[in-house]
């Protein structure tokens, strides 16, 4: 039975987004944010393609059709009647972090806060799609949001489809509450799909139909765009599944700490698919580290749910002889997928996720 999603998350302290771009308006989440267990809504990034369409939740309604037995005209208020799912979901965009990639790829230049953490609250499209009986035949589901703009001298809608098994499993989420409250407009009010594990770009904004259908979709933002263009100029597949990553929050990047202090390092790891993080390691780097620096194993707490991060620690005794030293922390998941010293660079800056990286200054 359907209840009201529960309140979570944003607290009394407002953060805002630090801005990336105006028009559209693109926005990534503040580093003070970032070491929040739940982003705040009001932090959260927001990455938009064409601008924020209107979101009338009295007026919003989705079809589902394409290859299935019976058609759907969904409502809002019907839509928020059927039994939902909650889950701390960790949304990255494809491209955060590329502005630390060599030679600078093309795209947004995001830092690393093109990521959070939220509490989404939704009906499964599971639900949806069992009404409307898809056909034998399909192999996708396509996702169509409300905003659309040019795209290679071609006027289209933002859509992306998503691989039957995954569109039908059961946390794929019409999402209509993050962190308690009905969706902001930027992130995509009054409904948004939530696919867990996946880049953001597949989590569909402002989504106002679904369509099976039994060829794959060769859309421009799924054959197109997202994909993964190494330096011969030659697609090497698609954005799919998030890369494990860490983030380092505190201490913060540029802190001031004295000499023989002690101090805890922290921060989040995560990685895609339902995949656990199994172990976080951190080194120190810098004149006064001592030697050859080794990495050394940090606390890693259990993960908020399935597609949540983990806050891991570790105690550090900042070093007698000032100067600049280097925190690193590197993640490894449990299907032994590790950070990488440096990220492997595509053409655009898609799935970056190298050593995390924060120095701090010793005096």
């Amino acid at each position: 039975m359907a209840a009201a999603p529960l309140t979570r998350g944003s607290g009394a302290t407002a953060w805002a987004p630090e801005p990336v771009t105006a028009d559209p308006y693109n926005a990534q989440t503040p580093w003070a944010a970032l070491a929040e267990p739940v982003t705040p809504v009001e932090a959260f990034f927001v990455r938009d393609h064409f601008g924020i369409p209107d979101a009338d939740p009295g007026r919003w309604r989705m079809r589902i059709g394409g290859a299935v037995a019976a058609p759907l005209d969904l409502g809002y208020a019907e839509l928020c009647a059927m039994p939902y799912r909650e889950l701390d979901v960790v949304l990255e965009c494809a491209g955060n972090g590329r502005s630390l990639m060599r030679p600078r790829p093309t795209g947004l230049p995001w830092g690393q806060g093109a990521v959070g953490c939220a509490h989404f609250a939704g009906v499964p499209f599971r639900s949806v799609a069992d009404r409307a009986r898809i056909d034998a035949a399909a192999v996708e589901v396509v996702f169509c949001g409300a905003d659309s703009g040019t795209v290679h001298g071609r006027r289209t809608a933002f859509e992306r489809s998503l691989p039957l098994a995954a569109a039908l499993h059961p946390d794929t989420l019409l999402a209509t509450h993050m962190n308690g409250e009905p969706l902001a407009p930027e992130h995509g009010a009054p409904v948004r799909l939530v696919v867990p594990g996946r880049y953001a770009v597949a989590d569909v904004k402002w989504l106002v139909g679904a369509r099976a259908v039994t060829e794959p979709f060769t859309g421009p933002f799924q054959t197109e765009e997202y994909l993964y263009t190494a330096s011969r100029g030659t697609p090497d597949g698609p954005v799919t599944t998030v890369r494990v990553k860490s983030l380092v929050t505190a201490p913060a990047p540029g802190s001031v700490l004295r000499c023989g202090a002690e101090t805890l390092v922290r921060g989040w790891a995560w990685s895609g698919g339902g995949v656990a993080v199994h172990r976080v390691e951190v080194r120190v780097e810098g004149e006064g580290a001592g030697g050859a620096p080794s990495w050394e194993e940090a606390r890693l707490e259990p993960a908020l749910g399935p597609y949540g991060w983990q806050e891991w620690t570790h105690p550090w005794t900042a070093p007698l002889r000032p100067g600049r030293y280097r925190l690193l922390a590197r993640a490894t998941d449990e299907a032994g997928h590790t950070q990488p010293p440096r990220a492997p660079w595509n053409a655009h800056g898609y799935g970056c996720n190298p050593v995390a990286s924060v120095e701090v200054v010793v005096e």
